[in-house]
């Protein structure tokens, strides 16, 4: 019987190695281990017939063990050094070489030590994407405590880009079933965050917490594990080589699954260019996007009816993000000890409906910016 962390292991090698198609092989999964076929030496001694039952194709099952062979072959040699407890870590193309710990704290979001009454007065000017995206991240923190920051970030992007699709629908600027009602993900885990069901795709093996004392994390390192061009690097990105197996496994990290990508790229997915990048929302990308997306109202007013206007810096957007997270966790704060988290996820949504930017209807306001009050969603916080 194979383990839960090998799980993530053998989806690496069919996209990498043996060529086939996340949207082939995930569905898979359940049938390779009823077989005991869930690993990539026991792949390699299968017979053609076995692996074709559950393929349904013979030349598949051929390609996936030619591929176990030479992939076993290959790690014939480090399997006896690999077998040491000696926690693994992660090494980017940079040469530098992170923990899960390291890559969590990378994706720090800003804080700010505001007063209740300083936050009042503030007033930011976005679009509605990215307040989304900050309802789901700090509604996360309440509702799956047990997600490391990489999850939460992946998992709230893929509400946003639900939503986004969504509204697209409705004013035409885009038609057709989504890739969630067209089957694809089919089989996946699901969650419920603001009330919408993502599909998900676990992290057996992730540990947030391991390295937390490595001498070699890399604070305040540039070069995003998660954030890399669509090649091996971000494939093993998404995968922990964790060892440390004492940790219980009962809630695993999860990824948000990108279907949308997943359909879009499934002709190209057939062809020997494949580059096996699971198709997830990635953390990196997510946090880029809140950290670039809230303006100070005053400063973007002082344009109208001038030649010039005044561009807020990165760090002040990024003062003004802590702003509104700090408003965010006192509202959810203010909730989550009195009702059921099921609840809190439920009212996220009219609490975003409630404060999110004035924009023009239909496309005319796609993408358009409006102001967002402190003080408003600071009036939706439990009274008494």
């Amino acid at each position: 019987m194979t383990t839960k962390s090998g799980l993530q292991d053998i989806l690496r090698f069919f996209t990498q190695d043996a060529k086939i198609p996340l949207q082939v092989a995930l569905p898979k999964v359940k049938d390779l281990q009823k077989a005991n076929l869930a690993s990539i030496v026991e792949l390699a001694a299968a017979d053609v017939k076995a692996i074709a039952d559950i393929f349904h194709d013979e030349k598949t099952a051929k390609q996936i063990i030619s591929a176990a062979k030479r992939v076993s072959k290959k790690r014939k040699s480090s399997d006896a050094s690999s077998a040491s407890p000696v926690k693994r870590i992660k090494k980017i193309s940079g040469g530098e070489i992170l923990t899960p710990a390291a890559i969590e704290q990378s994706l720090a979001l800003p804080t700010v030590d505001a007063k209740i009454e300083d936050l009042i007065k503030v007033s930011l000017y976005t679009n509605r994407a990215p307040l989304v995206l900050a309802f789901a991240v700090t509604l996360l923190k309440y509702t799956m405590p047990s997600q490391p920051l990489s999850s939460r970030l992946s998992l709230a992007q893929a509400v946003v880009s639900a939503n986004s699709r969504s509204k697209a629908v409705s004013i035409g600027l885009e038609k057709g079933p989504s890739a969630a009602e067209d089957g694809w993900g089919l089989g996946q885990p699901k969650v419920k965050v603001m009330n919408r069901e993502i599909h998900t795709l676990k992290r057996w093996g992730y540990h947030a917490d391991e390295g937390a004392d490595a001498p070699n994390q890399v604070p305040g390192f540039q070069q995003s594990l998660f954030n890399q061009k669509p090649a091996s690097e971000s494939s093993q990105a998404v995968v922990s080589q964790s060892t440390n197996i004492g940790q219980a496994e009962t809630e695993p990290a999860l990824w948000g699954l990108d279907l949308e990508s997943m359909r879009s790229s499934s002709k190209a997915s057939h062809t020997e260019t494949t580059t096996g990048d699971l198709p997830i929302y990635t953390a990196q990308s997510a946090r880029a996007y809140l950290m670039k997306s809230f303006s100070s109202k005053s400063s973007t007013m002082e344009g109208k009816g001038n030649s010039k206007k005044k561009s807020d810096t990165p760090a002040e957007k990024e003062r003004n993000l802590a702003l509104l997270l700090a408003a965010l966790d006192l509202l959810y704060s203010s909730w989550a000890r009195y009702i059921r988290m099921e609840d809190l996820d439920r009212r996220s949504w009219s609490w975003y409906i409630q404060v999110r930017p004035d924009v023009d209807s239909g496309v005319a306001g796609w993408g358009g910016k409006g102001e967002v009050k402190l003080s408003e969603i600071l009036d939706l916080r439990r009274k008494g």
